[in-house]
């Protein structure tokens, strides 16, 4: 059963997700729109760009502040378990893939992959804790 102090911080935390995935969204849409309408230029090409990514920037800030508000100290040591995890996963699969681009065995990757496997990573983090949680329990 989650702690009554679990609560407030987890509702705060799936807000901020909820309200940045959507702000995702809309900046992915629009700008790839955008730039098939007629792609902007200069300067504000990049800052149009980039626009897709600062939702997921606030993400990382919000997974973070998520870990600050905590109040759950077992929970807090399970998130940061599973932060590490993805971490250390999207780490081994990118250092990997470097060296086979390196000697020309895979092609390059778009850069924004290594978040989407971060993000899987944060999937197998949550998988490794429960699977202990159930060990434990046992």
């Amino acid at each position: 059963m989650q702690s009554p102090t679990l609560r407030p911080a987890m509702r705060r935390y799936t807000m901020r997700l909820l309200v940045l995935l959507a702000l995702y969204v809309a900046a992915l849409v629009g700008t790839k729109l955008w730039f098939r309408a007629a792609a902007p230029e200069g300067l504000l090409a990049y800052a149009a760009a980039i626009l897709p990514a600062l939702p997921i920037l606030g993400v990382f800030a919000t997974i973070g502040r998520l870990l600050i508000e905590m109040d759950d100290e077992y929970v807090r040591m399970l998130l940061v378990r599973q932060t590490l995890i993805a971490t250390a996963f999207m780490l081994s699969v990118t250092t990997s893939w470097g060296f086979l681009n390196a000697f020309d065995l895979a092609p390059r990757i778009e850069l924004y992959w290594p978040t989407v496997l971060w993000f899987g990573g944060l999937g197998v983090g949550g998988a490794v804790n429960a699977l202990l949680e159930r060990r434990a329990g046992a």
